[in-house]
């Protein structure tokens, strides 16, 4: 690539953490704003950490670790995983978010540590999250991380970027999540894999940060290393309601940044999206899978576990109940989250209509515990992936949904469109 070209965000953050002109394909060794695991990949970091011989890490305020996979422990060895954990916090003063606090990618935002412009690594792979807020977060291995920090540094492969344009309103019952299903279902689980999204467009543009994130989280699901999108009033709005000290960098690309591919999607024309067993690629429109039974729903997680998805799916659960037979479990992403949803009343609207509200965590997700489904029984959750075996148990089925289709499938039984409810509202 000729050295005059235009770089796309990823390009730019790598060059300003690496200190060399950085470009897709470079091998470079760059300059770590934050580093985070979390309590099923911290025992393995803490570990590499000795190994290293090293005592702390290169900087306490920009490493965390998070206990939110398996929380409150439910098993003897996970008992001990978070003894360790806190005793690496009180060692080296490295932060440590103890049981109840929420999910490592909600809770990372939150702190204010990290800002636009940033380059961040965690020891799981949906740190691609924080791209929503123009920061190139990328997941790594236990071993990468505690090199990472130890160090504040580690190398990397530049990506290639593919650029998404979502364009048009939102119709009415089509969300962020039905947004990135719609890619997964157009380009694979395999479609971007070790490249960078960047996302575009005016649909973009008129999405909360919240909803933003959604999308950014999501990125993992086709291969991509990061979901980047550029800095705008909101997200500025966003850091400044978090606010932690840093000064936001925002990074947009250059207009004649080179791309590997370019996508446009219109969401006009998007209905509710389903994603159906095994695959986040396996998608469906509603009307295709409307009808499917459903034993058990799921909101929360660090792709929906947000106030405002709160806010939509006790919209629709208001002054109903869900059906009989049918279970639906709520975790919010974070404890700052489950505060606001008790003030706003939707925790009261999700107890009232059946829902068994959990600790603040991702426990149901990856089906360490809170709500292993049964064998054979069909889920609908607003997760990320809906793999064999992810609740927790390989003979159930998981299918993935927005907030509002999860809310209205629990209340009949089956997978059903949260149109009709929203019309009703």
């Amino acid at each position: 690539m000729p050295d005059m070209a235009g770089k796309t965000i990823a390009e730019k953050i790598f060059s300003a953490h690496s200190g060399v002109d950085a470009h897709a394909g470079d091998i470079v060794i760059a300059n770590i704003d934050f580093a985070m695991s979390q309590d099923g990949t911290s025992a393995l970091a803490i570990d590499a950490i000795a190994n290293m011989g090293a005592t702390g890490v290169f900087d306490p305020s920009k490493v965390a670790m998070v206990m939110d996979h398996s929380c409150p422990s439910p098993l003897e060895g996970v008992s001990a995983i978070h003894a360790k954990m806190r005793e690496f916090g009180k060692r080296t003063g490295v932060r440590i978010y103890d049981w109840g606090c929420g999910v490592c990618h909600q809770l990372v935002p939150e702190s204010g540590r990290i800002t636009a412009g940033d380059l961040v690594v965690g020891c799981d792979s949906h740190t691609c999250t924080y791209g929503a807020l123009n920061v190139f977060s990328t997941g790594v291995g236990s071993s990468d991380g505690a090199a990472a920090m130890v160090t504040g540094k580690l190398w990397f492969r530049v990506p290639e970027t593919i650029k998404v344009v979502y364009t048009g309103k939102l119709p009415a019952g089509v969300y962020a999540k039905d947004m990135i299903l719609a890619l997964a279902a157009r380009i694979g689980v395999d479609g971007a894999t070790y490249k960078a999204l960047e996302f575009h467009g005016d649909t973009i543009e008129s999405l909360s940060v919240d909803a933003r994130m959604t999308i950014s989280n999501m990125a993992i699901e086709v291969g991509a290393k990061a979901g980047l999108m550029c800095c705008d009033q909101k997200t500025l709005d966003w850091f400044a309601a978090h606010d932690g000290g840093r000064v936001p960098a925002p990074v947009c690309p250059d207009q004649d940044a080179v791309y590997a591919q370019e996508i446009v999607i219109d969401v006009t024309q998007l209905t509710p999206r389903v994603a159906k067993p095994h695959a986040v690629g396996n998608g469906a429109t509603i009307d295709e899978v409307a009808g499917t039974p459903i034993a058990q729903g799921y909101i929360g997680t660090c792709t929906n576990g947000r106030l405002e998805d709160f806010a939509i799916a006790a919209g629709i659960l208001e002054g109903r109940h869900i059906a009989p037979g049918c279970r639906l479990v709520v975790a919010p992403a974070s404890k700052d989250i489950f505060l606001a949803a008790m003030e706003a009343g939707y925790i009261q609207t999700f107890v009232k209509a059946g829902a068994c509200v959990v600790t603040p965590g991702c426990g149901p997700c990856v089906g360490t515990h809170n709500g292993v489904p049964s064998n054979g029984e069909n889920v609908i959750s607003t997760a990320n992936r809906n793999f064999k075996g992810r609740m927790g148990n390989s003979n159930a089925f998981i299918y993935l949904a927005s907030p509002a289709t999860v809310a209205a499938s629990v209340l009949e039984g089956a997978i059903a469109d949260p149109r009709k409810y929203l019309c009703e509202q």
